[in-house]
């Protein structure tokens, strides 16, 4: 199973097939211009549309509410920090100019358990 470093941090090719397990527990996602909000009538869809690019698409039956192109070759790391309350924010990391910066962001109901089997959790009043 595998576990985070001591600095909060992870790999992508550790956290994606997790986060893909437990897209139940997604309370919001985005990149440093736009937010995706989770919703009752809202579902995430994860797909890989080539072997450079992941895709990220939150839905509402079979129509298109956003979506957010993940280049993993550009991913350094997955930074995870505490957010509000329970929430846990997994920040996908990348370097520029030598600098870390934020591309990609998910903010989760619970923190890393590495591949485990998501539990239920209730959210808006439901139990996912």
């Amino acid at each position: 199973m595998a576990k985070p470093s001591d600095s909060g941090t992870l790999a992508l090719q550790d956290f994606w097939p997790w986060l893909s397990d437990h897209c139940n527990c997604i309370l919001r996602a985005g990149t440093p211009d736009v937010i995706m909000y989770d919703h009752d009538d809202f579902h995430w869809r994860f797909t890989q549309e080539n072997p450079r690019t992941l895709l990220v698409q939150l839905v509402r039956g079979k129509r298109l509410i956003g979506e957010v192109f993940i280049e993993p070759d550009l991913v350094s790391a997955v930074r995870m920090t505490p957010g509000d309350k329970d929430e846990v924010i997994f920040d996908l990391m990348a370097e520029a100019d030598g600098e870390e910066q934020v591309m990609y962001y998910f903010v989760m109901a619970h923190g890393y358990d590495g591949h485990a089997e998501p539990e239920p959790t209730v959210r808006h009043g439901r139990l996912h």
